[in-house]
């Protein structure tokens, strides 16, 4: 649907707005927001083909990535992590894992964020030493509190979800789960500390 003129901001400057050209502004956001989960799968998608050397494709890692997680009795928080860990691939290739953390931020718990935002670096302890790199350089984070679990992610979910003859289970099995995570957001710069959602999707 195309949107009207009368729908739209009258400032061509930020520091012209005023208070009703941000509330059409807010008014538009809502069915906008909505549509992340879906723009966030579109994206996911984009790592079919792709095998990067690997013996699966990288859209079947984090399938298979995620059902491990789900199979192993992680909550659904965690196994949308699982999912989209390494979305960052396509767009992000030297830096993938803060992509996927940055996307989840608002909608997963510290640890969960911090997590995603290291992972890279913890599953490198099981390869850097053959591209020449530290597979230790995870021990400065020892201590931290997300440490175990990210080890633990690294470990059971990750480093071992690249079998052709496992039986994945299909993206459609964690769609609800993506946008029951999705839904609303936990924290955002632009939640007021007295509301529990964003102005934006009000």
């Amino acid at each position: 649907m195309t949107e009207q003129s009368e729908d739209r901001a009258e400032f061509h400057a930020i520091a012209e707005g005023t208070q009703a050209d941000w509330l059409k502004i807010a008014s538009a956001a809502v069915p906008f927001n909505k549509g992340v989960p879906e723009r966030v799968l579109a994206h996911l998608k984009l790592l079919e083909g792709d095998c990067g050397g690997f013996a699966v494709d990288r859209l079947e890692h984090s399938l298979q990535s995620a059902t491990l997680a789900h199979r192993d009795g992680m909550d659904e928080e965690y196994v949308v992590c699982a999912l989209l860990h390494d979305i960052g691939d396509t767009l992000a290739s030297y830096n993938h894992a803060e992509l996927g953390a940055t996307i989840l931020k608002p909608f997963v718990s510290e640890e969960n964020w911090w997590m995603l935002q290291h992972h890279g670096i913890f599953q490198g302890y099981y390869f850097f030493h053959y591209l020449g790199l530290d597979r230790n350089l995870r021990e400065q984070f020892r201590g931290h509190a997300a440490f175990e679990r990210t080890a633990m992610f690294c470990a059971r979910h990750d480093q071992n979800a690249f079998d052709p003859a496992y039986d994945t289970m299909p993206l459609e099995a964690f769609v609800p789960m993506l946008h029951r995570v999705m839904e609303r957001p936990k924290r955002s710069i632009y939640m007021r500390e007295d509301r529990s959602t964003p102005l934006a999707a009000e």
